[in-house]
C-alpha cells in the first residue's frame, strides 16, 4: 500500500499523459485555457501530465499532514523538485525540465549518501539499522552501492530523455526506473541475507565441520593400520 502511495504522482503522470495523447482535441482545449495559445499539440500531453503530477504531489503531502503524521524528507524534496522543474516546463512550454526531475532527485540522493561516505555517517544504517543487524563493512557497502545506483539511474534517465521520444521517456519513467529499482533492491536483499550474522555463523560452522572431517578420517585410518 505504501508503495502505491509513494508512486501516486508517477502513476497519475503516466495515466494522464496516455489519456491526454488519446484525446488530443480535448487536451488542447484544456491546455490552451490554462497556459495560453500557441502550444504545440505534440507537447500538450506532457504539459497536461505535468499539471497533474504537481497537483498529485501536493495532494500526497496534504494527505500525510491531515493524518497527523510527519512528512518524510523524500516527499518534501520530490514536491519541491516537481514544482520547480514542472513549473519551468509549464512556463516555457518545454518538457525538457520535467524530464530532468528524476535525475535531479536521484543525484541529490546520491550526493547525500556520498557525503555520508566521506563523513563516515551511514544513512542507510540510520534508516533501517533498527530492523537488521549487520557488520559495519556490510553497512558501508550498502551505502556505496545505493550511492552508485542513484547516480547511474540519474544518468540513464537523461540518456532516455534525450535519445528517445517523450512517450518512450514517460514509459521508462514508470516501468524502467521502477524495474531497475526493484531489481537493485532485490540484489541488495540477497547481499544482506548472505552477509547477515546468522548466514556468516552458518558458513563458519560448515567450514569448521569440513575442516574436522579430514582429521577424523586420518585418525580412523591410523587406528586401522595399527598392528594387532
Amino acid at each position: 500500500m505504501k508503495l502505491l502511495f509513494d508512486l501516486f504522482p508517477v502513476i497519475l503522470f503516466f495515466l494522464s499523459f496516455k489519456v491526454a495523447g488519446a484525446k488530443i482535441d480535448t487536451t488542447m482545449s484544456i491546455v490552451n485555457r490554462l497556459l495560453g495559445q500557441g502550444i504545440d499539440p505534440s507537447q500538450a500531453p506532457v504539459l497536461c501530465a505535468t499539471v497533474v503530477a504537481i497537483a498529485a504531489s501536493i495532494v500526497q503531502v496534504a494527505i500525510v499532514l491531515l493524518r497527523g503524521k510527519k512528512v518524510e524528507v523524500m516527499l518534501w524534496l520530490s514536491l519541491a523538485i516537481v514544482t520547480i522543474f514542472g513549473g519551468l516546463t509549464l512556463w516555457l512550454h518545454n518538457p525538457v525540465f520535467i524530464k530532468w526531475k528524476p535525475t535531479i532527485l536521484y543525484w541529490i540522493f546520491a550526493a547525500i549518501l556520498t557525503y555520508g561516505i566521506a563523513s563516515r555517517r551511514n544513512f542507510i544504517k540510520l534508516l533501517i539499522g533498527s530492523q537488521i543487524e549487520l557488520g559495519e563493512a556490510v553497512w558501508a557497502n550498502l551505502q556505496k552501492g545505493w550511492a552508485v545506483f542513484f547516480a547511474v539511474v540519474g544518468c540513464v534517465n537523461l540518456g532516455v530523455a534525450y535519445a528517445f521520444s517523450t512517450e518512450a521517456w514517460v514509459n521508462f519513467k514508470l516501468f524502467g526506473i521502477l524495474g531497475l529499482t526493484f531489481a537493485f533492491t532485490l540484489a541488495m536483499g540477497f547481499y544482506i541475507a548472505k552477509s547477515s550474522p546468522e548466514a556468516l555463523q552458518g558458513r563458519d560452522e560448515k567450514d569448521a565441520g569440513s575442516a574436522s572431517q579430514p582429521s577424523e578420517a586420518r585418525a580412523n585410518n591410523n587406528s586401522m593400520e595399527q598392528p594387532k
